[in-house]
């Protein structure tokens, strides 16, 4: 087990802290990275609230003191995109950077970048998916859950985490902007309460009893859209979860923007967690069949990111490629909507410690 890590700087006595906070305050205009504003940077004096940082393909907008952001990417060719900062409440910025900034020395040695979509005109509407969801003449389904998949699923039981939980209930809605898979707003409702159903109920085919899952609840459609531009960067929060489909950096199947309160030493409390699919780049299936074609399913991928809002991590190695929460997503499977036993252990060290 693994919890995020994030790097920072030793609390310093107020006189010598001066210092260093007008060091760490000349911040260039536009867009900044972990250099320009290093952990152990205070985003009061800095003004830097309301600023994107980004980094290794990702960017988060920077919240008020005592609040953390997450991205977690799920990407076409099994890299892991993620990026995570919080602020404590005296507003002292920390980072889980994919580069690996050097708090000391503030050398910053990124990773290379997925390619990012060109910036769209103000006021362009998300793509919506341009397949419509019918299954192929003569095609027949595949099961929910994939026979081949089911004994590698059940005998690994890796598992990693992020830094929060829901302590309460998951409110979510259905935005105001495209869906996976041609899907009309009621049909997108279904698959994606699916999705999150299978990591709230625990779906599993290992004989494991889910004692203490986390909670949801629909809360209805919005005229808002998901909190994340196509740059891949969660934007300032509007305090609505929302689920919908749109544009995200190439290569990008899915994003997940996860906002927390600062709770305890090892667990946050989740305040909102937005889920965009990406129907720039790839088509969806609500419907994965034998005629199926390079398209991901939607309740798949779902909850995948249904995942991630409950506090699951990716999972790495060949050894995991059954596991919802591996790295990669693979089209025309529905594996994934079936947790392994990775999964629910992850789940069970969560709700149930």
């Amino acid at each position: 087990m693994s919890l995020i890590s994030f790097q920072g700087a030793p609390a310093q006595a107020a006189g010598a802290g001066e210092s260093a906070k007008t060091a760490n305050c000349q911040l260039p205009p536009g867009t900044l990275t972990p250099v320009d504003l290093p952990p152990g940077a205070s985003v009061i004096d800095c003004g830097a609230v309301g600023r994107v940082v980004e980094d290794g393909g990702a960017g988060l907008t920077i919240p008020e003191p005592g609040n953390g952001v997450t991205i977690s990417t799920l990407m076409a060719n099994g890299d892991s995109v993620e990026f995570a900062l919080q602020v404590d409440d005296a507003g002292v910025i920390s980072y889980n950077s994919p580069s690996g900034v050097d708090p000391a020395t503030g050398v910053d040695t990124p990773q290379p970048a997925p390619p990012a979509d060109p910036v769209d005109p103000p006021g362009t509407p998300d793509t919506p998916d341009d397949e419509q969801d019918v299954p192929p003449a003569g095609s027949t389904p595949i099961p929910d859950t994939d026979a081949a998949a089911a004994p590698g699923a059940c005998s690994t039981s890796a598992y990693n985490l992020m830094r929060w939980k829901e302590y309460g209930t998951y409110t979510w809605y259905i935005g105001d902007g495209g869906m996976p898979a041609g899907l009309s707003r009621t049909a997108a409702k279904d698959a994606f309460a699916d999705a999150i159903n299978n990591i709230t109920g625990g779906s599993n085919n290992c004989g494991i009893v889910n004692l203490a899952g986390p909670r949801s609840s629909y809360g209805g459609t919005t005229s808002l859209e998901a909190d994340i531009s196509n740059h891949n960067t969660c934007t300032a929060r509007d305090k609505k979860s929302t689920w919908d489909a749109g544009d995200l950096i190439a290569g990008a199947v899915a994003s997940a923007c996860t906002w927390t309160k600062l709770q305890g030493p090892s667990y946050a409390d989740v305040i909102e967690a937005d889920v965009r699919f990406n129907t720039a780049d790839h088509n969806f299936t609500n419907n994965p069949s034998t005629g199926c074609n390079n398209k991901y399913d939607v309740r798949s991928v779902g909850t995948h990111e249904a995942g991630h809002v409950f506090g699951l991590d990716h999972v790495t190695g060949s050894t995991n490629q059954n596991q919802t929460m591996y790295t990669n997503s693979f089209p025309c499977t529905t594996k994934a909507r079936t947790l392994a036993r990775g999964d629910m252990n992850g789940l069970r060290a969560i709700y149930m410690s």
